[in-house]
């Protein structure tokens, strides 16, 4: 687009990276052998192309999602856990069962534990730089989410940097306290009800998906997601099933 002729950059301009794909794609460069011409042909291809890949991660990820909710879906309904990143937590898992002996182990195994940096009288730990690296990324990636989406940790950000200590020491304590989380959902995951029991559950209550949102202070998007198996959220599945199964009150008498 920066060295296009200007008659091709007047249909992209303004428009949205989404918007110009789609346009691009839909470039018709003509015979005559221009500059404008073969523009257009170098941008159609690499739109085309765009939209191919686009396609095959979205059918990945959709898989991906998949798999991760069948294997373990309490692990993916945990705040700042998605897919790609409950994927490498459990190939990890999966991959060296025989090291899973304790939450210590496992903290070991992801390169998350401690390592001694003390020096005089001064006590302090560093970063551990062994262990399985894409399962170490996977929690630093849940401990950046939750500094800045949950409560709990943005506390405890607080807390620790009133004490003196840095962001990085902060995140390895994160992190080793995220394993600890971790681990007891590999090990032994809480039942969480499955999207297709909900929803057979709901139809036999003659309930819709906006009467079940208005009980849970939710949207009637998210429960029906959540029924279908898109979204994986253990406290709000927990909740839906309880709320099911609890019998309601006659209102007619």
């Amino acid at each position: 687009m920066v060295t296009a002729p200007d008659q091709v950059k007047h249909h992209l301009s303004g428009l949205s990276p989404k918007a110009r794909v789609k346009v691009c794609a839909a470039f018709r460069p003509g015979t005559a052998d221009t500059t404008t011409r073969h523009a257009k042909q170098a941008l159609r291809l690499l739109a085309r192309r765009y939209q191919t890949l686009t396609a095959e991660i979205k059918e990945m990820d959709t898989e991906i999602r998949r798999l991760c909710a069948q294997a373990n879906p309490a692990l993916l309904a945990t705040p700042g856990v998605g897919p790609d990143i409950a994927a490498p937590l459990l190939i990890a898992a999966g991959d060296n069962p025989e090291r899973m002996t304790t939450e210590a182990s496992f903290a070991a195994l992801c390169g998350v534990s401690p390592v001694q940096a003390s020096s005089g009288h001064i006590v302090r730990h560093r970063l551990n730089r062994g262990g399985n690296r894409q399962a170490n990324q996977a929690l630093w990636r849940i401990a950046t989410i939750r500094t800045v989406r949950d409560q709990r940790t943005i506390a405890y950000v607080k807390k620790r940097k009133a004490e003196g200590k840095t962001r990085r020491e902060i995140i390895r304590c994160l992190k080793r306290h995220i394993a600890r989380e971790i681990y007891y959902l590999l090990t032994n995951p809480p039942p969480t009800p499955s999207g297709a029991d909900l929803r057979c559950l709901r139809r036999n209550a003659q309930t819709t998906l906006a009467q079940a949102a208005t009980a849970l202070h939710s949207h009637a998007t998210r429960i029906s997601r959540l029924e279908r198996g898109l979204d994986h959220n253990h406290q709000l599945a927990t909740r839906y099933h309880h709320w099911l199964t609890t019998p309601k009150p006659d209102l007619t008498t």
